[in-house]
């Protein structure tokens, strides 16, 4: 229940957020058009990833395993193949985006790709599809106000919510993401900034 309440905040917030950028930012560029080509990470502005996921498992009454002196980057990386999509999204410093309305198809580093579709479609899946085809990460989008709200569903049964809005008119994109690994309590809440690169 608390999981759900969590999930509907962040998700109240978020909308709040993005209606409120499609009125305050409207010298930004529009999101259908500007959100093609290559983005490359603004370390400077964007949270710590490794950051972030500490506090989220600590807040789960877990205990962080970096320690003070251990501040190796990416140290939370990797991990079972179920939580590649975490990685990508949370980790990856190069993001390429094509746009073909209903189809976006995000390509990540060492060229991991992401398709999927901002129509409503649905996935059908059955518990059979899962253990024959050993299951896959899956996708869906909503352009909302001036913001493309994207849900994932990693391999692993967890969720991610994702906000991406344009800002310096069209010149940094700006990623708000929630992720939940089954295996987590709490979520791992982050900002990430990207700067275009072509």
């Amino acid at each position: 229940m608390l999981q759900l309440f969590r999930l509907v905040r962040f998700s109240l917030l978020t909308l709040s957020l993005a209606l409120g950028a499609g009125y305050s930012l409207a010298q930004d560029a529009d999101i259908r058009t500007g959100l093609a080509g290559q983005w490359v990470i603004n370390d400077e502005l964007s949270d710590n990833t490794d950051d972030a996921v500490e506090e989220a498992i600590e807040a789960g009454g877990g205990k962080g395993g970096r320690g003070f002196f251990n501040r190796q980057e990416d140290f939370y990386r990797g991990g079972p193949p179920e939580h590649e999509l975490y990685d990508r999204i949370s980790y990856d410093d190069v993001l390429t985006i094509e746009v073909a309305e209903p189809e976006l198809r995000f390509t990540y580093e060492n060229d991991f790709p992401r398709v999927f579709h901002t129509d409503g479609r649905r996935r059908r899946a059955s518990a059979a599809d899962f253990y024959s085809e050993g299951g896959e990460d899956w996708s869906s989008g909503l352009f909302e106000a001036n913001a493309l709200v994207v849900e994932g569903r990693p391999r692993d049964g967890g969720f991610t919510i994702e906000t991406y809005t344009l800002e310096a008119n069209g010149a940094r994109l700006r990623i708000e993401m929630m992720i939940q690994p089954d295996s987590f309590r709490e979520p791992i809440e982050l900002v990430r900034y990207f700067d275009r690169a072509d």
